[in-house]
């Protein structure tokens, strides 16, 4: 039977991670595919073939991982997303569970797994969200203010985008998103001329700081994923080089034992000829 250090070896070699998302694209192109009637009419059979198929590789790769990590496996948060992902497509897709047929494609996302790179953006992202909350609280009193300003000044105006406090939250939603911005403020403005110092403070508030407080952010909390896994990664090979120093000052020690116990056989052996 292979050891449990043989099986991790063997998952966490290079080569199979990239024989893992090879298979996770073209799993990704075979959904794709079955979306189109005309390609599946003709080429069905095939593309529900590769499909099982893939959901074999995948059962079978969760297994041997789960079989080379052990306890440990249920500790990383990866593994737990890849183990839901991959459970979702083992249960029977009829009556009320119909639905999970369409939750195939969450399949795709194992390559946030499976790419470094995109699990260190990934857990940025996760990271940044405590941040984000008082941004979006600012960014909620903002959008209060200003509808509550813009319902009270251009109501009258422009009830179709003004008339209400919801009908102005969302025009103002749309103009800091930079949809529907200069037509309707070219249309306010044309009935009250100095509307647009209104529209130009929400716009330099909302969009130009408030939005980049999003970018900054998210931008910094990926920097400090990036970080960490490099100080573990460097905390990872001094770690190694201990146990290696430690396995060689062993071996130096136990060949100075033997030494020491070669030279007094040797001692002994010569003590009765000087007599």
């Amino acid at each position: 039977m292979i050891s449990r250090s043989a099986a991790r070896s063997f998952v966490e070699r290079p080569r199979f991670q990239q024989v893992v998302i090879g298979v996770i694209v073209l799993n990704a192109v075979t959904l794709g595919l079955q979306t189109s009637r005309s390609v599946t009419a003709e080429h069905g059979e095939l593309l529900m073939a590769l499909d099982r198929a893939a959901l074999v590789f995948f059962v079978t790769e969760i297994a041997v991982r789960l079989y080379a990590h052990g306890r440990e496996f249920f500790r990383d948060p990866w593994s737990l997303f890849d183990l839901v992902v991959v459970g979702i497509a083992l249960i029977p897709a009829v009556g009320p569970f119909a639905v999970l047929r369409s939750l195939r494609v969450l399949r795709v996302l194992r390559l946030f797994t499976a790419i470094p790179a995109m699990r260190r953006v990934v857990g940025g992202l996760l990271s940044s969200l405590p941040g984000m909350a008082s941004i979006i609280v600012l960014l909620g009193l903002v959008l209060y203010v200003a509808g509550v300003l813009a319902t009270t000044l251009f109501g009258a105006v422009r009830p179709e985008e003004f008339g209400s406090l919801d009908h102005s939250l969302f025009t103002l939603f749309q103009i800091m998103i930079g949809e529907v911005g200069m037509d309707v403020a070219k249309d306010v403005m044309a009935a009250e001329p100095l509307a647009w110092i209104f529209f130009v403070v929400y716009i330099v508030v909302s969009s130009f700081a408030v939005l980049n407080l999003f970018i900054g952010v998210i931008v910094s909390s990926v920097e400090s994923e990036f970080t960490r896994e490099q100080f573990a990664a460097e905390e990872q090979r001094d770690a190694e080089e201990t146990v290696v120093v430690a396995s060689i000052l062993a071996e130096l020690k136990a060949l100075r034992a033997e030494v020491a116990d070669l030279r007094g056989v040797t001692r002994e052996e010569a003590s009765p000829g000087r007599g």
